[in-house]
């Protein structure tokens, strides 16, 4: 997927016979995911219509809409992102968790720790990837909650965080 899409939704199981889907939607209002031009990880467009509480049409760049069930069971699981520049600017204090990859990490000494490699949601909370910098035998990764308590700072214009591991994220030592 090209850099700067931001994932949007995700394609869930079908519904019925006649192609519909259920999706995912990460948006504010998952209404709004049908208004956005969405593309799948291999850069093919999609368009989406809601026709039902978390059940939608897909429709590919043909204008052709999933046929049936058959069609809708390959398209489970699929991704749809736009581009970055599609969504609304933020306000000062705000950021989409997107904008946190590749900022520094910093420990609240100051001390550099890493760099976010990545932010995973699994349905319990965000979670942010530090890939740390390189310590004894080479990189490693560690994770911490996306809580205030573990990340008190988010300077996106700086382009850092604040880290504060909780005790039960040890830091690696030294292995030299």
């Amino acid at each position: 997927m090209a850099e700067g899409n931001i994932l949007m939704g995700v394609v869930g199981r079908p519904h019925g016979v006649r192609g519909l889907l259920r999706v995912h939607s990460f948006t504010a209002d998952p209404a709004d995911l049908a208004t956005y031009p969405l593309l799948d990880e291999r850069g093919r467009p999609w368009s989406l219509a809601w026709r039902g509480e978390g059940l939608a049409e897909l429709r590919d760049a043909a204008g052709r809409p999933v046929a049936d069930r058959t069609e809708a069971e390959k398209l489970v699981n699929l991704r749809l992102f736009t581009p970055r520049e599609n969504l609304p600017e933020t306000e000062a204090d705000e950021f989409y968790l997107a904008d946190l990859v590749g900022l520094l990490a910093i420990s609240a000494d100051g001390d550099e720790l890493g760099r976010v490699a990545a932010v995973h949601d699994y349905g319990a909370g965000a979670s942010l990837e530090i890939n740390e910098l390189e310590i004894g035998e080479g990189p490693a990764s560690f994770f911490v909650p996306f809580t205030r308590a573990a990340v008190p700072v988010v300077d996106v214009p700086g382009g850092q965080v604040t880290i504060i591991r909780p005790d039960e994220v040890e830091a690696r030592e030294d292995a030299a």
